[in-house]
């Protein structure tokens, strides 16, 4: 029998916490609770390691931001956050943090399960199938090399960048389609979040961050364009 993922629920509210802890174990997850960042370090000091945390932004003390950007640079674990309605201020900028996904409160459990699932999945690195194993696995962004079997993006030196699974997944997507216009509904498909809302903008928070990683002067993107009312596009070796 494999062993169970282990979900980190994170919540200042002892009864959101218990119902969102009840329902994953009912669905076959290992589940720990903490109701703030101190009491999180503590779980993940412990074994087994966690696959994810379901991380509240509004909490008294150490919020949930603060708390995402400590995940974001210490670890690989997959983060779902969650905000009251409206709060789309606080929603951007932990996506811009390395979030992989965020729910508004109040929210449906179900949903909730399924992105998780989702957000496990791209995290997972499964390996490619046999049918594929004459496929390109390594492509060449400008400086760059993404390796699509390894799941790495590594500069001119061998040096990894990090990259979350939703910066991979598009990033992957812009380098199957060079010189292809993408607009924004392909990316959320590429990306694995056709379930986020039509016109919001986490793609373009998402494309911000992942210049600043892979662009040389980021305000004058070269490798990834915008093309104005249309979406983006790739332009391979456009900055080597």
């Amino acid at each position: 029998m494999s062993t169970p993922q282990h979900i980190a629920v994170v919540d200042d509210e002892a009864q959101i916490r218990a119902a969102v802890g009840e329902y994953l174990e009912l669905h076959g997850f290992r589940v720990s609770l903490a109701d703030g960042g101190e009491n999180l370090r503590k779980v993940m000091a412990r074994a087994p390691p966690v696959d994810l945390v379901v991380l509240d932004l509004n909490m008294p003390g150490e919020d949930g931001l603060t708390i995402a950007r400590y995940l974001r640079e210490h670890t690989d674990v997959g983060i779902v956050i969650l905000t009251a309605t409206g709060q789309t201020l606080d929603r951007i900028v932990g996506l811009e943090i390395g979030a992989d996904d965020y729910m508004a409160k109040p929210f449906d459990l179900r949903e909730l399960l399924a992105r998780i699932k989702s957000v496990l999945r791209r995290i997972s690195a499964s390996p490619a199938p046999e049918a594929d194993s004459r496929t390109a696995t390594e492509f060449r962004l400008g400086h760059l090399t993404l390796d699509t079997e390894s799941h790495t993006l590594t500069d001119e030196n061998g040096t990894g960048i990090p990259l979350t699974s939703m910066e991979y997944d598009l990033l992957r997507a812009f380098a199957e389609a060079p010189n292809r216009v993408l607009n924004r509904e392909q990316l959320l498909d590429s990306a694995h979040q056709r379930s986020t809302e039509p016109f919001d903008r986490s793609i373009d928070v998402r494309i911000a961050r992942l210049r600043r990683k892979i662009e040389k002067d980021p305000s004058k993107p070269q490798l990834i364009k915008t093309v104005r009312g249309a979406g983006y596009v790739f332009v391979p070796g456009a900055d080597s």
